[in-house]
C-alpha cells in the first residue's frame, strides 16, 4: 500500500472520526503522519474549519486537535481528499497555533 499523501481523507484502525492528513508528503513517507480530525455539525471558527471534498461532503477540520499517528503499524483506508487550495487554509490555521505573538 502507498502512503498517505498530504489532504488524503483517511479511515484509520483505533481512531473514531475520519482523519485529514495535514503533514507534507516527504513527512508522511517515513510511515508517520501528522492528522486532524474530520467532525459534522461543528461551528465554524478560526480552527474549525469548512472544507468541502472531492466527493462534495461538508466537514469540519479540527486544527487544534493535532495527532501524529504512526501508520506504518495501524490500517487504513483513503476515504475522500481535500483539494489543495483548502489544504492553504488549514495549513496556515495549524502554523498560526505556533507563530509567536
Amino acid at each position: 500500500m502507498s502512503g498517505a499523501q498530504q489532504g488524503d481523507i483517511l479511515q484509520v484502525e483505533g481512531v473514531g472520526p475520519l482523519v485529514l492528513v495535514c503533514s507534507k508528503n516527504f513527512f508522511n513517507a517515513s510511515g508517520m503522519s501528522v492528522v486532524c480530525p474530520l467532525l459534522e455539525g461543528t461551528i465554524p471558527g478560526p480552527l474549525h474549519i469548512p472544507v468541502e471534498t472531492e466527493k462534495g461532503q461538508t466537514r469540519f477540520v479540527h486544527c487544534e486537535k493535532l495527532k501524529l499517528l504512526d501508520l506504518s503499524q495501524r490500517g487504513w483506508k483513503k476515504k475522500d481528499r481535500v483539494p489543495l487550495f483548502q489544504m492553504m487554509n488549514i495549513t496556515d490555521a495549524i502554523q498560526g497555533i505556533f507563530d509567536y505573538i
